[in-house]
């Protein structure tokens, strides 16, 4: 007989060992009575004693709080199913996450040196923030861009744009992210095109584009196309990048804009997890091997202010990924079950009263992300609430990551908050309230009809009243804000801003290039799209002929639109 099995336990010692288990937790149930009794724990602060979602939580958490529970099956260890510790066995003692600065304005060659600015002071990975035609499909000489060219993010109209964007930056040496939803595949293609320019292959692009259209229904509203045809575009991203860039990450399901447009935490993560699941759903749907496709698939998570609730949301979020995409969508590949994720400091928490207050929020909302494990960070900068960050603002945001990750020590060890009772309640807490919101969705038909009757919407909506009004009442404190308010008018920050001429600029470049391109090539290609539209094939292909041809966003835009129409949200309230 092995030493193991001369040390496992008979029917006998099991029913002593579980015995002895009970007694203990009587006995520290009969001590934690009394210490209540004792000592008279009622809250003696007139503050709410509750998570961010609403949850109450109880002045002490201790092992009896997670009696019942399968430390086994629900944490195991990191690197291992179901990753409630972490997507990687080593964490950031192997490697730290990657420190992203959201960026983009005015022009490509503005947005360009903004970007060698933030390689050259320690960044290692570029997110694009287009402005608000190029999220809407629009080029900058349409008459809705009027105004809005270059504003809020960079204008980008054609491949030429994009391959100014990237000038002197290596593309196959850089992680680049896009946000980017309604035209996600248009630009992904000028991105493609654009590396092509450079000569670089496709296979070895690294990054992620947005394209979560399924949010943009629920919370932040910027779509093209209806659901169906909008679906149909992320699936053939996820065919052709599957078969062409299989290191790029062709969807960031995103919970962020849910939770900036007023959701609570348990709801940004249901409802982000079960957009995932409707994609992987569609993707199978199409035919596609689960395994070929999911384990490029990542995510997007908003960190608020609730420290421990944050950290909690991303522990449960890769639980109910990987129990979900293994028992219930046949996955075979642990890289399928294992859930990556970018997060984001809350820009919805920062103030324009007393603006410097928002580094200390944002450095506590960073450190939260990398307690929770997350795989890439970006944390805003103390002046966006008021307009585009400027240099220092950046730098400071940058700078904040970098003393987390090499000065607070929380990247020494893996999972140092494993076995808080406060925190593998809330995680478990978490979980179940996701999956009762699963139930709901489900009920309702599923993700398409259940943002069609306008109950995703309604959520939101009600849950951002309720926190407005919590804050408007002064029960939940915002400093500056509306506690604490003595010198809030004094502060007086340097603010970027964007001159009426990148929109003449951008608009002369549109016309020099419809002037100077082959026309019958953009009638051919822009013909074979619409022909692709209205049929079965994957349009990744000629949407990349369109883009290399010259053709610009609103053209390729347009010509997939008269096959597929718009989209206009049903009035709801």
């Amino acid at each position: 007989m092995s030493t193991i099995e001369k040390n496992v336990p008979g029917t006998r010692e099991l029913a002593d060992l579980v015995r002895e288990q009970e007694e203990e937790l009587a006995h520290l149930r009969a001590r934690l009575a009394e210490w209540e009794r004792t000592y008279d724990v009622t809250p003696q602060r007139d503050a709410l004693f509750s998570t961010s979602s609403g949850a109450e939580v109880r002045p002490l958490y201790t092992e009896l709080d997670r009696e019942g529970s399968d430390p086994e099956n629900d944490l195991s260890l990191p690197g291992e199913f179901p990753f409630t510790r972490g997507p990687y066995a080593t964490m950031y003692r192997t490697r730290l996450w990657t420190m992203r600065q959201f960026a983009g304005f005015a022009t490509a060659e503005e947005t360009n040196e903004r970007y060698k600015y933030l390689l050259a002071h320690g960044q290692t990975g570029l997110s694009v923030a287009f402005d608000f035609p190029t999220l809407m499909g629009y080029d900058a000489d349409h008459a809705r861009s009027l105004g809005e060219v270059g504003v809020c993010g960079v204008a980008i109209s054609s491949l030429d744009d994009m391959e100014r964007l990237f000038v002197g930056i290596p593309l196959d040496q850089v992680s680049v992210s896009m946000t980017i939803n309604g035209p996600a595949i248009i630009l992904f293609c000028f991105y493609v095109a654009a590396a092509e320019r450079q000569g670089i292959s496709a296979e070895v692009l690294r990054g992620t584009v947005q394209n979560d259209i399924l949010k943009e229904y629920q919370a932040q509203h910027a779509w093209v196309f209806p659901p169906e045809p909008a679906l149909r575009c992320i699936i053939d991203m996820f065919e052709w990048c599957s078969e062409n860039t299989p290191n790029y990450n062709p969807i960031s399901i995103s919970g962020y804009h849910i939770r900036e447009a007023g959701s609570t935490a348990v709801q940004e993560l249901a409802f982000t997890l079960r957009n995932g699941f409707e994609y992987v759903e569609r993707g199978i749907a199409r035919g596609l091997d689960v395994d070929s496709f999911a384990p490029r698939l990542s995510f997007f998570f908003d960190i608020h202010n609730d420290f421990f609730e944050e950290i909690a949301k991303l522990r449960a979020a890769r639980r109910i990924w990987a129990r979900r995409m293994r028992d219930v969508y046949g996955a075979k590949k642990p890289e399928s079950w294992r859930l990556r994720t970018h997060a984001q400091t809350a820009g919805v928490s920062l103030t324009a009263q007393q603006a410097e207050n928002n580094i200390v929020r944002v450095a506590y909302q960073a450190m939260a992300a990398a307690l929770g494990g997350t795989q890439s960070l970006h944390t805003n900068s103390m002046d966006e609430t008021l307009a585009l960050p400027t240099e220092k603002a950046v730098r400071i945001a940058l700078r904040t990551q970098q003393v987390l990750a090499f000065e607070s020590g929380v990247t020494n060890t893996i999972d140092p908050l494993a076995g808080s009772y406060y925190v593998e309640s809330l995680t478990d807490l978490l979980e179940r309230e996701a999956l009762d919101m699963f139930d709901e969705i489900d009920a309702l038909g599923g993700v398409v009809p259940a943002i069609e009757q306008g109950w995703f919407q309604g959520e939101i909506a009600a849950s951002a009243m309720r926190q407005q009004r919590e804050i408007e009442s002064g029960g939940r404190v915002v400093v500056g804000v509306n506690h604490f308010m003595e010198g809030s008018e004094k502060i007086e920050i340097d603010r970027l801003k964007i001159d009426e001429s990148v929109e003449r600029l951008q608009v002369a470049r549109v016309a020099e290039l419809r002037a100077s391109r082959d026309s019958a090539r953009v009638d051919q290609t822009l013909a074979a799209l619409r022909q692709a539209s209205s049929g079965a094939q994957n349009l990744v292909p000629a949407i990349l002929d369109c883009a290399r041809a010259s053709c610009t966003l609103y053209e390729i835009r347009h010509a997939m639109e008269e096959v597929f129409g718009s989209y206009k949200e049903p009035v709801f309230f």
